[in-house]
């Protein structure tokens, strides 16, 4: 069985915006949230760590490596999604620069593209072309995925079969984590989301 454990990176100073391919630091709590990841995982058997390229995935992604002595693989197609001229803006903002197109948004999220961002469906075929590559690379072992939380629902969705609303409950914190669990020989998908 090829498992993947995704992992949605720690915080930083732009909780509560739209911070898709920004790249800001991991902040004191997002360092914290770190530790407690670490200590979560320590007895979990991580053969390699693959993270996203962005800073706050990367800081993640080494704090977690370093007790398994394991190198970081950089994979910029495990970005978020851009969000083009969203990028850094609080939803209150978004509101008040264009509400007409903030409500359609809403409306039809995911399939309404912010202003020169990456469209749902481009994201999508990203993520789930990542996510096969990725399980090529498991062979029969446990790989840690530290990621994005656009990025989990995509995989929430997609294979697990889990609705948008539940996917993006179940990735709102900081360093959360699920595993997919894929038998290659038999095509059977198993999924394991702590509560």
């Amino acid at each position: 069985m090829n498992d993947l454990i995704f992992i949605r990176h720690a915080e930083t100073h732009m909780a509560g915006a739209f911070c898709g391919q920004s790249d800001p630091p991991v902040n004191a709590a997002g360092h914290r949230q770190i530790q407690m990841l670490t200590e979560n995982l320590r007895s979990e058997p991580i053969a390699a760590v693959f993270t996203s390229d962005l800073q706050r995935s990367v800081t993640t992604a080494r704090v977690l490596a370093e007790p398994f002595d394991l190198p970081c693989i950089i994979r910029p197609a495990l970005r978020e999604i851009d969000f083009g001229k969203w990028e850094g803006l609080t939803w209150e903002k978004i509101e008040k620069l264009d509400s007409i197109f903030a409500q359609q948004w809403l409306e039809s999220f995911p399939h309404l593209t912010p202003p020169d961002g990456e469209s749902t469906e481009i994201f999508e075929a990203r993520v789930m072309a990542e996510t096969s590559y990725l399980l090529s690379q498991a062979e029969s072992r446990s790989i840690a995925v530290v990621t994005h939380a656009g990025v989990m629902r995509v995989v929430l969705r997609t294979l697990c079969g889990f609705d948008e609303k539940t996917a993006w409950a179940l990735t709102k914190p900081y360093c959360c984590m699920f595993r997919y669990a894929h038998h290659p020989h038999t095509d059977r998908r198993l999924q394991e989301v702590p509560g």
